[in-house]
């Protein structure tokens, strides 16, 4: 029977093209797909086929806004924040960020509720790291999706989340949780005691969103935690969710091989909100115009103030899971659809991570050996051109990748996410 699915992603480009990729699948399947995402997302994904019933998180503006401008506008205003150590961060960071998801969550509630009453889904799923109580109490089977780093579930074995701290050495593990317990217990106690109020079960020690029945992450086995911290028989790992709406994609001429030049293809992105740092973008792409090889660059929202080298074609928008296959390496910030896609491709990375889950997934990354993890405002030139040569001449490594590429792509993480909602929903 045809069941009427609503999702309600985070407002970032993460998130949403992860429920995008999923809810196509669900969509061509023949249920009803109605997306409760943030406003500024208007139009965009009625354009792709799903019913819109979007919700402000806050009071809207005169102006029309792009896609998740509230984050990128929040991201550009604290990048100076990202030059310092992930415990420092907490403070003038990672607090911030959940305060004005609160807010959000708060500001939303009766939207929600009229939402909820006007589309009467059968299954509700959330890609998001912060609860709204209104999809909890609406009698409906509640999916959650974690797309953004595995480590918000979390346990004593595994580094603390937001940390990039080192699996194997675990000397600065307890220190930075009571750190994240210092910072964050007053806002978590606050907000718990709200959800409480509005109908949901209380909260989990110090996290911000709730269980679902129905628990997805996306994380390929080969990097997952789940040895140190195992998961119950309602969490389901997908190794990859890799949407199949992204247009096709034609090699511009500037940038094809040149049989005088061995020059390898590499895909540079920071991200829709990392890339807003533009003196960073900028000093990456000096660095890399120098080389012998030729980029990709998805330039992002402020794409105008960026000047690309002769090596370089790039765009504001460019369609990621359609470039990551032509490529033989991605230098990314890190961020969990980048590394699942370049792992779901078979490729090696470069990771800059600047906040948020980013550290904990370079860091996995770097310590796999699947990349390298710099950092990210200090590195040298020769540190970065010298990790390019490194991993573009490491061939038992790429051929190590291309087979575990081939083996995520098998497992087709897609399907197997519209598989179990549409369980969940039955």
């Amino acid at each position: 029977m045809p069941l009427t699915i609503l999702f309600m992603p985070e407002s970032a480009y993460g998130p949403t093209n992860n429920c995008i990729g999923i809810g196509d699948i669900l969509r061509k399947r023949g249920h009803r797909v109605v997306f409760a995402a943030e406003a500024s997302w208007k139009g965009k994904l009625e354009a792709l086929g799903f019913e819109e019933d979007l919700v402000d998180l806050a009071p809207p503006t005169e102006e029309e806004q792009d896609a998740g401008q509230f984050w990128k506008d929040f991201i550009r205003d604290t990048a100076p924040e990202y030059r310092k150590s992930t415990a420092e961060q907490l403070e003038t960071v990672t607090k911030p960020i959940w305060d004005a998801l609160i807010d959000g969550a708060k500001y939303c509630e009766p939207q929600l509720k009229a939402i909820i009453e006007r589309v009467q889904p059968d299954v509700i799923v959330e890609d998001n790291v912060i609860t709204f109580p209104a999809l909890i109490t609406a009698g409906k089977p509640f999916v959650r999706i974690v797309s953004c780093n595995p480590l918000e579930v979390r346990g004593e074995n595994v580094a603390p989340v937001f940390s990039g701290l080192p699996a194997g050495d675990r000397s600065e593990w307890d220190a930075f949780r009571a750190e994240y317990d210092r910072t964050h217990r007053e806002v978590w106690t606050a907000f718990n005691e709200w959800c409480v109020a509005q109908g949901t079960p209380p909260l989990p020690e110090l996290d911000f969103i709730h269980e679902g029945e129905l628990n997805l992450y996306v994380f390929p086995e080969i990097a997952d935690y789940v040895d140190a911290r195992p998961l119950g028989p309602n969490w389901h790992r997908l190794d990859s969710s890799v949407r199949e709406t992204d247009e096709a994609f034609e090699l511009p001429e500037s940038l094809k091989a040149d049989p005088e030049n061995d020059g390898a293809l590499i895909y540079f992105s920071l991200g829709s909100l990392g890339s807003a740092d533009v003196e960073l973008m900028q000093r990456v792409i000096d660095v890399l115009g120098a080389t012998r090889h030729r980029f990709i660059v998805s330039k992002g929202p402020r794409h105008e103030e960026i000047k690309l080298a002769d090596n370089m074609w790039g765009a504001e928008f460019v369609p990621q899971t359609k470039i990551i296959p032509m490529v033989d390496l991605v230098i990314t910030h890190g961020g969990n659809n980048t590394v699942t896609e370049a792992l779901h491709f078979g490729k090696p990375m470069i990771l800059l991570p600047l906040f948020w889950d980013q550290y904990d997934n370079a860091q996995r990354m770097h310590e796999l050996g699947y990349g390298v993890r710099l950092s990210t405002y200090t590195f040298t030139d020769e540190e970065l051109t010298g990790a390019l040569e490194r991993l573009l001449g490491d061939t038992e490594l790429r051929a190590r990748l291309a087979a575990a590429g081939e083996e995520i792509r098998r497992r087709d993480g897609l399907r197997k996410a519209a598989d179990l909602i549409e369980q969940a929903g039955a």
